[in-house]
């Protein structure tokens, strides 16, 4: 088995390059509190107005839950708005308002000046290669994505709640192998 090579390691990389990045991102926003998965957020719904958070995800690989959280300290900044769509109750249109487009319109420039300050290590010759690789690495991710969600869509839903109720029996099927032993503890204390 080879050796740990930190210098060599997949994610402790990607990682560096991350942080570089941000560095680069936070160096020309100065005290502009737009995050890069803000301005992420807001490119993609103003690119398509009224997309549901659902597709948002999609679009911009940020988590269910993290985008959603997002989204609404957004709407509390007046940088998007949100509604029910008539063809799904349950879904979310995300609009983007006139104070985040110029938010966005405004951070554009300097998010690419940070891209191009992050490019600026690699070779010219080589910096085409790496952004192909990215988006490379990016499709796929999506595609497994795609494969795990439908994976799970295509269980029928009588297997999902049988999962779901194994669950919560197991726990109750060990509290109750408990709460014999605990009698028999009370009853041989009271003799």
């Amino acid at each position: 088995m080879a050796k740990f090579d930190l210098n060599k390691s997949v994610g402790h990389l990607l990682r560096r390059a991350q942080q570089y990045s941000f560095d680069k991102y936070s160096d020309q926003m100065g005290n502009n509190d737009l995050t890069p998965r803000q301005f992420a957020v807001l490119h993609a719904v103003s690119k398509n107005e009224g997309l549901s958070q659902t597709d948002l995800v999609k679009a911009t690989g940020i988590d269910r839950s993290t985008l959603a959280d997002m989204i609404s300290r957004m709407i509390k900044k007046g940088l998007l708005t949100r509604k029910r769509t008539k063809a799904d109750a349950r879904a979310n249109a995300v609009s983007i308002t006139a104070s985040g487009r110029k938010s966005m319109n405004s951070a554009e420039p300097k998010v690419t000046k940070a891209d191009d300050d992050v490019l600026k290590v690699l070779a010219k010759s080589k910096q085409g290669d790496f952004v192909r690789l990215l988006q490379s690495i990016s499709e796929e991710i999506d595609k497994e994505m795609e494969a795990a969600a439908a994976k799970t869509a295509r269980r029928p839903a009588a297997k999902r709640k049988t999962a779901a109720k194994k669950r919560p029996a197991a726990k109750k099927k060990t509290a109750a192998k408990k709460r014999p032993a605990a009698k028999k503890r009370k009853t041989a204390r009271k003799k």
